[in-house]
């Protein structure tokens, strides 16, 4: 159990990390007058190559039988899933829920949406993302 929580915090801090890099692009983009899916895109792009190099060094215990290629292979087409999670939970905030709920209009800034959309998309997307590298990238 030690080594779970020890992993967890290690992942926790490559995480953070990575959610700031992601944040930060997703935001700097935003405020550059790039689209939020395309801004979400490119954040959660650099942020997962510099997760695979982080999380497969500091975080997981490599496997043995399978190749570096693959290994990367297998942590893209994860991310992908996780990148898909990630548009799709901005999209429902977003485009879906804040429009179904006007009060939350009045309340905040289409920018303050965006960013609590984001928060919301990066911790489901965390969780995922934990338990699928687990699974399928650490040795057993």
């Amino acid at each position: 159990m030690k080594k779970l929580i020890n992993q967890i915090m290690k992942f926790s801090v490559v995480g953070v990390i990575a959610f700031f890099i992601d944040f930060g692009t997703y935001t700097f983009c935003n405020f550059m007058g790039v689209p939020y899916l395309i801004s979400g895109f490119l954040g959660f792009t650099i942020s997962v190559i510099f997760n695979y190099i982080l999380s497969m060094h500091w975080v997981f215990k490599r496997r043995d039988d399978i190749s570096r290629t693959r290994e990367f292979i297998t942590f893209v087409l994860l991310s992908a899933v996780g990148l898909v999670i990630n548009e799709v939970m901005l999209y429902l905030v977003i485009s879906v829920v804040t429009p179904s709920w006007p009060w939350l209009q009045n309340t905040f800034s289409v920018h303050m949406i965006e960013t609590i959309a984001k928060v919301i998309a990066t911790a489901v997307v965390m969780v995922y993302n934990f338990i699928s590298r687990k699974i399928f990238l650490e040795q057993h």
